[in-house]
Parts: structure tokens; sequence; C-alpha cells
């Protein structure tokens, strides 16, 4: 027999209406009360009728906020474009999206933008985090107060957000380790660059690729890491010095935006094939490069993707009641080169 919501009022000690706000996350409930009332339904095996869950939902208004940083470089580009993709399908769904963005990384420009979506009356928010114990302590007050936050491309793991989507990038970047250190396994200098050293997905990425090479390929020598700062200018300045300290280098891995000018900086050597050039995001540009044999191999890593899933994941959870299965979905690096260049953009896998 199909367990009903005035049961589980009952047995809560709570009216159907209570039931029916913790259920399907509208409207404030104490969150004790409403964690009662949803172990009561899981353990009684509770499932909303079908019919009338989809009536409930067409008459129903949603509204979320998408905040997405760095949009100045390629790859943020592409993710921006599936959140736009999602929040177009789920208009639909009477979801009304607001999308916020900002060329570079800055903590008070995400602040403001968080400010702004409250003020909105949003009641989830979807965003690229800064790496900044104030932006932890934000998401941990927004989830305290029922506003679930999902943060895609960078991770916070120490913060309160209700999941993460994106590439596992300490993983991405011991991938990248393995196949340059096998590639140099007999010896050989190579140049570590990433974008920002305070943005955690940069860092741990980088952290990832130079602990594998210090760790399983001695033979390997590794120039000190360098920032670029998700800037091209930088990045080829940071390789030109780098190329006539050390003219032997032989790899350079560029941990995620600048790759366009490290690549000018060993074409202007004339040295283009002979170092290779690994990097992440198949972006048009890094495309280009590699179909000229300026970047020897890319990792795709679903930016779009990234982008898309989070507001489908919000959108379960306040209108559903539906919790992520994972705190992560991992999105499984792919590798891309000239030859495979037809998968490159391709769905992503996601590792569970």
């Amino acid at each position: 027999m199909a367990v009903t919501s005035k049961q589980i009022a009952e047995l809560a000690g709570v009216s159907r209406g209570t039931v029916d706000r913790a259920l399907h996350n509208r409207g404030r409930v104490k969150p004790e009360v409403a964690e009662r009332i949803r172990r009561i339904a899981d353990e009684l095996g509770y499932q909303p009728h079908p019919a009338g869950q989809a009536l409930v939902l067409a008459r129903r208004e949603f509204k979320f906020g998408v905040y997405v940083q760095s949009v100045a470089t390629p790859t943020m580009q592409m993710v921006l474009a599936g959140a736009e993709k999602a929040a177009a399908e789920l208009k639909a769904f009477g979801v009304t999206t607001l999308i916020k963005t900002y060329p570079t990384i800055d903590k008070a420009a995400e602040m403001l933008a968080v400010d702004e979506f409250l003020e909105a009356g949003c009641q989830a928010i979807a965003l690229t985090p800064v790496t900044e114990p104030d932006v932890v302590d934000r998401i941990n007050g927004l989830s305290e107060s029922g506003i679930p936050v999902v943060v895609f491309n960078g991770d916070l793991p120490d913060s309160r957000r209700l999941c993460y989507v994106g590439m596992d990038n300490y993983v991405g970047g011991q991938i990248a380790g393995v196949m340059m250190g096998y590639m140099f396994s007999d010896g050989g200098k190579v140049l570590p660059i990433t974008a920002h050293l305070t943005n955690y997905a940069h860092y741990i990425r980088a952290k990832g690729f130079m602990e594998v090479l210090q760790g399983d390929f001695p033979k390997v020598e590794l120039l000190p890491l360098q920032a670029c700062f998700d800037n091209d200018t930088f990045a080829y300045e940071i390789t030109k010095t780098a190329l006539s300290e050390h003219p032997d280098i032989a790899g350079v891995f560029s941990a995620s935006n600048g790759t366009q000018g490290v690549c000018r900086a060993i074409e202007e050597a004339g040295r283009t094939g002979q170092i290779r050039v690994f990097t992440f995001d198949d972006n048009p540009k890094n495309v280009e490069d590699l179909k000229a044999g300026r970047i020897s191999l890319l990792f795709g890593q679903g930016a779009e993707y990234q982008g898309y899933r989070p507001l489908y994941i919000l959108y379960d959870y306040v209108a559903k009641g539906l919790s992520p299965t994972e705190s992560s979905e991992y999105i499984e690096p792919s590798v891309v080169t000239k030859y495979n260049l037809r998968e490159a953009g391709r769905a992503p896998v996601i590792m569970r």
C-alpha cells in the first residue's frame, strides 16, 4: 500500500503542509524538522505520485543564480555556454535563471553577485568559486539558511556546497604527469606553468603533475612552477625567459590558460615540435594549436557540461527534493591528440 503524506505528517508530528514543504523544498522549515520528515519518508519508501508531482511542478516558478568567473578565457566561454543552454531548457519547467559573469577571478565580484542573487529572490545558486576562506564561509551561510550551492569547474571541498561538478583536478594533473614522465623517462627539463597559485583548481592540477614527476620519474628535472594569471603575454614572457636560461627545455606543462603565449615563445625560438607542450581544455584556440603541431597533447575536461549540469542538480534538489547521489560529479579527463580530434568536445565520462 502506498505511503501518503498524511501518514508521514502523523509520524513526524507536523502538518501535511509542513511535510509538503520539506519534501519539495518550498517555504521555510526548520532544518531538524525537515531532516526528520525526510528520514521518515525514506524509511517508509515514500514516492510522490508522478502525475500529481508533474502537475505541481508545472504550476511552480523557480529562480536560480549562476556566477561564472574568468569568462575572458576561451575555456570559461565554453562553461558559460553550457550554463546558458541549461537555463534555456529549464525555462519550460518554470525556472528563471540569472547569469552573472566576471572577466577574471575576483572575490569581491563574486560576493556582490551572491548578494544580487539573494536580493532577486534566488532559491539556489551555482558558481565557479574563488578559493578564499570568505567564500567558504559565505557558502556555509547560504547552506544554513536553506539556499543550496553547487560549485563547478573548481571545488571548495571544505565548504558545505551541495555538490561539485568538474574534473578531479589533482588526478588530471597526475595523468598529464605520468604521460610526460614516460615521454622523458631518460631525462629532460620540464617547465610547469599555471594560471593562479591561489586558485584551488589551477594549483592542485599543477601539484598533481609535479608530484608524479618528482616521485616516479627522478631523471626528469622539474623547473620551478610559474603563474601567468590567465594571461598569454605573461605566459609568453615566462616561457621566453625560461628558454633563454634553459635552452635545453624538453617539455612545458600549461595547467590552464596562457598556452597561446607559451606556443608563441617556443615558435619564436624555432623549437615548435621539438618542445612538447601539454595543456588542458579542448577549446577552439587549443585545438587550432594542436592541429598545427604547437601543442603535443591536450586534455579535455567537459567544459560545457561543467556549466550545464549544475542547474539540473539544483532543479532536482529544489523542485523534486532529490539530493545528488554523490557529493562530487567528477568528469574523467579526455586525452586529445591531432589523430582523435573528432572526439574533442564529446559528452564527458562521469566518474562515480
